[in-house]
């Protein structure tokens, strides 16, 4: 089991998550269709030209996803009760097709819980970057995790 268990992480912890995605058109049009959002900047290559972008924007609710998707598999996999709560999430940076994302974690809250002795909580900063190194989202994640023992 790859995720690690509440009684495992410290404030501050850090991951780099190996595993990268780069996004495709298929990725943000059957996204895009599959939560029926008809944006025309997601899903019509001739209105996304004659915007500010130039070019297909990925769905921004895709990103969110990916970002999280990326982290699951060195913060929660296995270990994972439920999760609480996303906040603070913002995008500052685009992502296009093609773009390859990367994902960070880091360990900024741990809190026991009240209700559940045998688990606690974890509050994860994740961080999406692309090629360049741009953060392109951001958000805090609380998760309910279970402890080792």
């Amino acid at each position: 089991m790859a995720g690690r268990f509440f009684d495992q992480w410290q404030v501050g912890d850090r991951i780099e998550h190996d595993v990268r995605r780069t996004v495709t058109e298929t990725d943000n049009l059957l996204f895009s269709t599959m939560t029926h959002n008809p944006q025309p900047l997601h899903i019509d290559a001739e209105a996304a030209r004659a915007s500010e972008f130039g070019q297909i924007l990925v769905n921004g609710t895709f990103t969110f996803a990916l970002m999280v998707g990326l982290s699951v598999g060195d913060t929660t996999l296995g270990t994972l009760v439920a999760n609480l709560g996303y906040d603070k999430l913002v995008m500052p940076k685009p992502v296009f097709i093609g773009d390859t994302m990367r994902a960070t974690s880091e360990v900024v809250e741990l809190r026991e819980s009240k209700s559940r002795p045998d688990a606690g909580i974890v509050t994860f900063l994740h961080e999406l970057l692309n090629q360049r190194g741009e953060t392109v989202c951001r958000c805090t994640r609380s998760a309910l995790l279970k402890k080792s023992a």
